[in-house]
């Protein structure tokens, strides 16, 4: 950590060291949690246990210590959009169901966005021991010329698949996504049930793409610049735009058909078997 921060400026320096402690103390909790509490149903039909909202509150209340002018959105607390310049928007335990039930996919999501526009993310996957972290702008206007660039795993640079596609690669779907599997596929298919670490294995390379039905703003928070700094293909399965938010919008509906490649000229052959799951994101 201390080689990278040196190459930083003051700022970004502060928000990656803020990241990197809150999450790894965030995570310690949650590892002696992890297999042994009990989740219940929200009324969306996702899980949600004691660990989920303790760990929302750890967070919320280390930023307003660390960046009291911030704004935040989570996903077990506040949903609208906050009218401020900086806002963190954080899914404190991303994969609750597999969190409750021993598998060991899960992991702490943090985003931090300018102006609307995601800036930095950064998601700990404690069981795996995986730190993810990436920094990008790409804003036409308002840009920060000092804002760094790259996508990192434990420090460590790294970047989309250049491999040819072919049936020995990857490609993951998530359970609502399922039903765009045609036979034969283009690849072999996982379901690993955690919406950010299924992008994340494109970012890091493992596979060549995923998709995920109804992803929710905090779980494409942080991974979006994951993506995108690791040179992968972002492809919203449908019309309206991502960016930026809308300062006073409510976010707890909105869902984000995606398709995530790990280059754009995979997105012909991989966008026409999937286009459909934009109607799953209806309400």
């Amino acid at each position: 950590m201390e080689a990278r921060l040196e190459e930083l400026g003051d700022f970004w320096a502060q928000v990656l060291d803020f990241a990197e402690k809150t999450a790894v103390r965030v995570g310690s909790q949650l590892m002696a949690d992890f297999g042994q509490v009990q989740a219940a149903e929200k009324l969306d039909g996702s899980l949600v246990t004691q660990s989920d909202k303790w760990a929302d509150q750890e967070i919320r209340e280390a930023i307003a210590a660390a960046f009291p002018t911030h704004g935040v959105l989570s996903e077990e607390g506040e949903h609208i959009f906050p009218d401020t310049e900086w806002c963190w928007i954080i899914d404190p335990l991303d994969g609750t169901t597999n969190f409750a039930r021993g598998i060991p996919i899960w992991g702490i999501s943090i985003g931090l966005f300018h102006q609307g526009f995601p800036v930095f993310g950064y998601v700990y996957l404690p069981p795996l021991k995986q730190t993810f972290s990436a920094f990008w702008n790409e804003k036409s206007e308002n840009s920060l010329t000092e804002n760094p660039q790259g996508a990192f795993l434990n420090s460590q640079p790294i970047h989309t698949s250049q491999d040819d596609l072919s049936k020995n690669h990857f490609f993951s779907f998530c359970t609502r996504s399922i039903s765009a599997i045609e036979h034969p596929f283009p690849c072999k298919i996982r379901m690993l049930g955690v919406a950010t670490y299924n992008f994340l294995m494109v970012a890091a390379g493992i596979t060549l793409g995923g998709v995920e039905a109804t992803p929710k703003i905090w779980d494409i928070a942080a991974v979006w610049t994951i993506i995108n700094a690791a040179g992968g293909a972002w492809v919203p399965l449908e019309q309206e735009s991502i960016f930026p938010l809308e300062a006073g919008k409510d976010y707890s509906n909105r869902s984000y058909p995606t398709l995530v490649l790990s280059r754009p000229d995979l997105v012909p052959v991989f966008q026409p078997l999937v286009q459909s799951l934009s109607q799953s994101a209806k309400p």
